[in-house]
């Protein structure tokens, strides 16, 4: 976990990249959560590093006032409060309209639309904003219900999932210099055999987007190329298959191999000896794990144990990048997984044109 006293540097391997790129390219990123310290110290440092333009979701006199007794600068970041905006009436029909659509009931356009993230997801949907990133005062199911509620899904995906970048400071030799992605931590408790293959692929797009290499992508079991026998293990090997069909369709550039135990996905040597001729040769940087409690367990442990520092959980399936953060996320985790997400917000940059055109 980031400290209380994080600081960025440029020689970052996984977020100073991020960075150049995004100076040129900077993506608005929307924080329904924006009463919150850690939220203004993220802000205020995304925007003097003209990395992204932040947008803060609350009443703008309590963070104005925040951010000054605090000592915050917050030039260049924006302030909306959701009831006073000039968009709220607009939303509020906006919403109107998705609630007829999904048969949502009687529900008062102006009640749901005052609730930030509510508004941050409309924001998102209708293109006033790149990407968000909340979670960080909400309970998590009140942040995907939002946006699962008005954003689309992508084609083809029929469950909403998350991956979370990992970066292990004192590991540079495990993934990419240090870096990992993991998945599912936060959302599907149990996953098909359809939705883990979709979880892989997914988490593909995310590392290709982040990381500086191919993603190469184990799908993590107790068992390595058979080495134990059980319907668990016959659901990781059936959804390694089924991810292979979805990267060759959907040309995408990435190994995957499975089932593999951790230490057959991670250490080289291990990999020759357990799984001779595995194309990731012991060097993956995705782990997709085959339920939310190995994955989520993994997550924090090595949050606690290996000092890895987090890029939230980047939300997968919706048309448009998100990604929540935990409630007890320093704001260094708040920083890096908005520059996560606006990364992402390149890539879909071009989907969303494509759906215009």
């Amino acid at each position: 976990m980031n400290p209380p006293g994080f600081i960025y540097q440029d020689e970052d391997p996984l977020l100073g990249p991020l960075v150049r790129y995004l100076r040129r390219h900077p993506k608005r990123i929307v924080f329904p959560d924006g009463q919150d310290l850690r939220v203004l110290r993220a802000a205020a440092e995304l925007a003097r590093l003209e990395a992204v333009a932040p947008v803060l979701l609350g009443n703008r006199v309590a963070i104005q006032s925040l951010a000054r007794e605090q000592g915050i600068k917050l030039d260049f970041v924006g302030i909306i409060d959701p009831e006073a905006s000039h968009d709220f009436e607009r939303f509020c029909e906006l919403y109107r309209k998705v609630s007829r659509y999904r048969k949502a009931g009687a529900v008062d356009p102006r009640e749901v639309m005052s609730q930030p993230g509510y508004f941050a997801a409309m924001m998102l949907q209708y293109g006033y904003a790149d990407g968000a990133v909340g979670g960080n005062q909400m309970i998590p199911a009140a942040w995907f219900r939002a946006l699962q509620h008005l954003i689309r899904k992508l084609p083809g995906i029929d469950a909403v999932s998350s991956c979370a970048p990992l970066r292990l400071p004192d590991r540079p030799e495990i993934g990419c210099g240090g870096t990992l992605v993991l998945a599912d931590c936060a959302v599907i408790p149990s996953p098909t055999v359809s939705q883990l293959a979709m979880i892989a692929v997914e988490s593909a797009k995310v590392a290709a987007a982040l990381l500086p290499e191919r993603p190469r992508v184990a799908m993590v079991s107790f068992s390595t190329r058979g080495s134990a026998t059980h319907a668990a293990v016959q659901k990781v090997a059936a959804a390694t298959g089924l991810a292979r069909e979805y990267l060759r369709s959907q040309r995408i550039d990435a190994e995957i191999d499975g089932e593999l135990e951790i230490d057959a996905a991670l250490d080289p040597e291990t990999a020759r000896i357990k799984a001779p001729g595995s194309p990731l040769g012991g060097r993956a940087n995705v782990l997709v794990f085959p339920d939310l409690d190995a994955a989520h367990s993994a997550f924090k442990l090595l949050e606690c144990t290996a000092r890895a520092q987090s890029a939230g959980q980047q939300i997968l399936g919706l048309a448009r990048p998100a990604a929540q953060v935990s409630r007890g996320a320093s704001w260094g985790a708040v920083f890096a997984a908005a520059l996560a997400t606006a990364m992402r917000a390149v890539s879909f940059r071009s989907l969303i044109e494509n759906e215009r055109g």
